[in-house]
């Protein structure tokens, strides 16, 4: 088979994984759309329980009622979907991995896959409830605290993102370590680095108040030695192959290099 003929099989290939995603995406959206308004009223859940008595939010678009419970269904299939969408990701680049690569890639895979998900349920059962308490607690005295459906489901995305991300350092570290790109040794030379730069990244990312800051900034680090922790397992693993693939071919360290 020429290189064209291959290329063109796994461009193929590519089209024929990405429409499986889509459609099992679409499929679950569909089951999902009737209880679009159900599910925004969950999301919302966190926000209303903190707003003052008689507090509601409001709409200012014109479809924005129609709309915005559309798009948080939307995003929910997508979560629901998000192993299937996944298994064909990994079907699609495992053929072209080595066997130690697939024992690696696919473990982190589904571990970053769980992490971004706690990182998303940190942010909701935790950080919302304080952080819109905390809103109310300061509001001005004759100010009737509401917002907007749509900037509010903008606010839940980018929060839910940012701890999603957030919780995949361990995987970033390990990967970093495993890779030969950073030693644990320097990993623990630049801590305090990483922490000031997790306030900073925590006051970037968060809204203007110092209770998600800290609620962002303190699992980042938390996070960061974690993974330093388990990365110490990766390379000792990993430096346990290379010797015994070395004594497996009875050359030293500097003549199997050779080789």
């Amino acid at each position: 088979m020429s290189t064209q003929d291959t290329f063109i099989s796994h461009l193929v290939e590519l089209r024929n994984r990405l429409l499986r995603a889509i459609l099992a995406v679409g499929f679950v959206f569909g089951c999902l759309l009737y209880w679009a308004k159900d599910l925004y009223s969950l999301l919302a859940k966190p926000l209303l329980a903190a707003l003052p008595a008689g507090g509601q939010m409001i709409a200012t678009d014109v479809v924005g009622v129609f709309l915005v419970p559309v798009k948080v269904a939307a995003l929910v299939a997508f979560v629901i979907a998000l192993p299937y969408v996944l298994y064909q990701v990994w079907a699609f680049v495992a053929p072209g991995l080595y066997a130690n690569e697939k024992r690696l890639v696919l473990p982190l895979v589904v571990a970053s896959s769980v992490l971004f998900l706690i990182g998303m349920a940190f942010a909701y059962f935790l950080v919302f409830p304080m952080v819109f308490q905390f809103m109310a607690s300061i509001a001005p005295e004759g100010v009737a605290w509401m917002t907007d459906i749509d900037k509010y489901l903008s606010f839940v995305l980018t929060t839910f993102v940012a701890f999603g991300v957030t919780f995949e350092v361990p995987v970033v570290v390990i990967v970093l370590v495993r890779a030969g790109v950073i030693s644990i040794e320097k990993l623990k030379e630049i801590r305090p680095y990483v922490i000031v730069g997790a306030f900073v990244v925590g006051a970037i990312l968060t809204p203007p108040d110092v209770v998600s800051q800290f609620m962002l900034a303190v699992p980042l680090w938390f996070l960061y030695e974690l993974g330093i922790v388990l990365a110490r397992f990766v390379e000792r693993s990993h430096g346990a192959a290379e010797e015994g693939a070395v004594a497996g071919t009875g050359l030293d360290s500097s003549e199997a290099g050779r080789k």
